[in-house]
């Protein structure tokens, strides 16, 4: 018994990462993954924190609930933080948009909003019981 409920909590944590990669994708008005094709460091770093910043959220809602529809819905709370933090930085940065910068291969910006949202998928994990 232990077994299975290991092995589905393990296949709704890989489903619920997928899931919100693809949200991520989503928001961007280019293809993240034609982006890495064709080198775009910038991008890369920026996924590379989704990617991260998903997986610290969701990981924290699996350690904290022992039902997996309360982890389902604890990632779905944080996870909807790191999406807000992203249109909250887009917002405070009128002098540019994100998703052109990014695009254009722009390092340093894409350096930021990887440690944003590792930032706030520590802050937001905190708030997780």
């Amino acid at each position: 018994m232990i077994v299975v409920d290991l092995l589905i909590s393990v296949i709704v944590i890989i489903l619920l990462q997928l899931l919100g990669m693809v949200v991520f994708n989503w928001m961007t008005p280019y293809r993240d993954m034609d982006e890495l094709k064709r080198g775009n460091t910038a991008v890369g770093l920026a996924m590379g924190g989704k990617f991260l910043a998903t997986a610290i959220v969701l990981g924290v809602a699996a350690y904290t609930n022992t039902s997996i529809w309360n982890m389902i819905l604890w990632f779905a709370v944080g996870y909807v933080c790191l999406v807000a933090a992203y249109w909250v930085f887009e917002w405070v940065t009128p002098g540019f948009k994100l998703s052109e910068q990014l695009q254009e291969g722009n390092v340093a910006v894409g350096v930021l909003l990887c440690f944003v949202y590792i930032g706030m998928s520590f802050a937001v994990s905190s708030l997780i019981i």
